[in-house]
């Protein structure tokens, strides 16, 4: 009788304190890389509901879940209110989570984000933050970032921090004339109005249109539009 009591506590601590390796209840690529670490595009479940998500398995560790990804120019990234909140486009290429997903994964978890970006000549960047997090949408999707680390692509996030998610029709921003959204031709958690704009028009590099492309300020300006730029999380360990 003994024996039988001590295997059924040790069956009992062994399911509890096992990583999920069903690929049906993931929650992110963080869980994902317990089984596969391959990058790719795979199935996430911040609610009951599947997304399609790109699990970036190879940059600096891997487990990064992409939120935000712009390689090509072929979606068209402005959009109304609706679709920013439910998310947009295709994992394989260019695509938009959803902040609706952003705030579920982010809400009860900690969170790092890493912004990759590559210009028309080659060259890449980076910036770096320590804490991520999207509030809920009575708070307006509002961003909470910090903890800044320099890859080369200077700060152009903190500006945005504590800011609400503007669309062309839903101005949250604080710009009191002027909807940055309609302005600028993109969707962000604007201010009044940007240091990053990368839901901007699709460009191809160096532009006379003053902040409207793809822009990461500290890193080329207003006047350049940005080949790549993906926004991508991690748990904090």
């Amino acid at each position: 009788m003994l024996l039988v009591v001590v295997a059924v506590l040790f069956l009992a601590v062994t399911v509890h304190s096992a990583p999920r390796c069903d690929l049906n209840l993931v929650m992110d690529c963080d869980e994902i890389y317990n089984v596969s670490t391959q990058s790719g595009v795979y199935s996430i479940y911040p609610t009951t509901a599947p997304v399609k998500v790109y699990c970036d398995m190879d940059t600096d560790g891997g487990k990064w879940t992409v939120i935000q990804r712009r390689v090509d120019g072929t979606l068209n990234f402005y959009r109304p209110w609706a679709q920013y909140q439910a998310g947009f486009g295709d994992a394989s290429g260019e695509y938009w989570l959803g902040l609706e997903n952003m705030h579920l994964l982010t809400n009860d978890r900690k969170y790092q984000l890493r912004v990759d970006m590559e210009d028309f000549e080659g060259n890449t960047a980076s910036a770096s933050y320590s804490s991520f997090s999207v509030g809920s949408e009575a708070g307006g999707y509002k961003l909470q970032v910090a903890g800044f680390s320099d890859g080369g692509a200077g700060d152009s996030l903190t500006p945005h921090n504590g800011m609400k998610f503007t669309t062309f029709d839903k101005d949250q921003d604080t710009k009191s004339a002027d909807n940055c959204a309609s302005h600028y031709y993109g969707a962000f958690w604007y201010k009044a109005c940007h240091h990053a704009n990368i839901n901007g028009v699709y460009l191809w590099g160096p532009t006379a249109h003053d902040a409207t492309g793809v822009v990461w300020y500290h890193w080329k300006g207003w006047k350049y539009s940005l080949k790549a730029v993906a926004m991508k999380i991690r748990r904090v360990p």
